[in-house]
């Protein structure tokens, strides 16, 4: 548990400008040459904000051909709604937009101006996950993510500021498309950068990896990381009156080089991974010293024993949930297929 006594002097000031200095449009064009090709669609009408955060998963009308839609939503606890009919989306311009951006890069991951659909990676094939190849892809991830919800209102994403905000923050909702890729995770870290001092890294992923336990891994990493934020990162403009900031990297195979995947801003709301806050600032007030490097160092750590399959909870429609219950396979299997056909436009009724 962290300190209480942190949260007035651990944090930079929370303040709305702070906050906005990390969406994707912000920081992507000064790192652009150093990050994932990806293309930025601003601003998006009110009609979409109103698409994501509207009850149910569905499709857009003419967004392609897709996997039946859900007719349930969480809350959906009785049958007082079932014939109320559902608002129709269709975004032609913006699907048109998708489309280019899927043929310039082959395929796109999506997210909003701070939050990736990560949590509804398992919506896609298992073995290509979060590729979108299509509109249609692009909006079940959205609509079928928890994480981006957090990018709809404006006081989730100002939650914590010192300043009140009110009328005088201009945030706007954004759709990034990012060029899809297979991201080895092993290979992912997170580095915490405080007073202008890389601080800690950590591996994103938790899951434990030998080679990150071998003392000639750990020091290669450490060394890469450290140079590709002095010679690419560090005092750079963008956060030269906070110096504060969280930035996840990707280091290539030979761990000798990297990119930057997303920056984060140094608060609360960030996931410390392997870290807690204490630790880090325990280790800012050290004046001098290498970034402390933490690696889940065995199968039985804490995190590796404990660990289910991530955001598990959002990885079953909620339908299934509904119609397996106290049900066998067959029976469930028969029953799902039956829900399906009738949920398909065309289907049986």
């Amino acid at each position: 548990m962290e300190s209480p006594e942190l949260s007035s002097t651990f944090f930079p000031r929370q303040t709305p400008d702070y906050i906005l200095s990390f969406q994707f449009s912000s920081w992507y064009p000064d790192f652009a040459h150093l990050s994932i090709k990806s293309t930025i669609i601003r601003p998006l009408s009110g009609e979409f904000h109103e698409y994501l955060d509207a009850d149910g998963v569905f499709v857009p009308e003419g967004s392609e051909d897709v996997p039946a839609e859900s007719h349930l939503s969480d809350n959906d606890d009785s049958d007082d709604d079932e014939d109320e009919p559902r608002k129709h989306y269709s975004f032609p311009e913006l699907d048109s937009q998708i489309r280019e951006a899927i043929q310039t890069y082959g395929a796109v991951f999506p997210k909003l101006n701070f939050s990736s659909p990560r949590d509804a990676a398992w919506i896609l094939p298992p073995s290509s996950p979060l590729k979108c190849t299509s509109p249609a892809d692009v909006y079940l991830l959205l609509k079928s993510s928890d994480f981006v919800t957090h990018d709809l209102s404006v006081d989730n994403v100002f939650a914590g500021c010192e300043d009140g905000f009110g009328s005088t923050v201009k945030y706007s909702l954004e759709l990034v498309l990012r060029k899809w890729y297979p991201i080895d995770r092993s290979r992912e870290l997170r580095c915490f950068v405080r007073g202008n001092r890389l601080i800690g890294i950590t591996q994103r992923d938790t899951n434990f990896y030998e080679f990150l336990n071998e003392l000639s891994s750990r020091e290669k990493i450490i060394l890469t990381t450290l140079k590709f934020w002095e010679d690419n990162i560090k005092g750079k403009s963008l956060w030269k009156d906070t110096q504060d900031y969280v930035f996840d990297f990707l280091l290539t195979r030979d761990l000798s080089r990297g990119h930057i995947i997303d920056f984060n801003p140094y608060a609360p709301r960030t996931d410390t991974l392997l870290f807690t806050f204490d630790e880090l600032h325990s280790h800012f007030e050290k004046a001098q010293g290498a970034p402390v490097f933490k690696v889940i160092d065995s199968l039985s750590h804490p995190i590796v024993t404990r660990n289910a399959p991530a955001h598990q909870h959002n990885m079953v429609p909620f339908e299934a949930l509904s119609l397996s219950n106290g049900r066998n396979i067959e029976d469930f299997a028969n029953l799902w297929k039956e829900s399906v056909q009738e949920s398909t436009p065309g289907g049986s009724h």
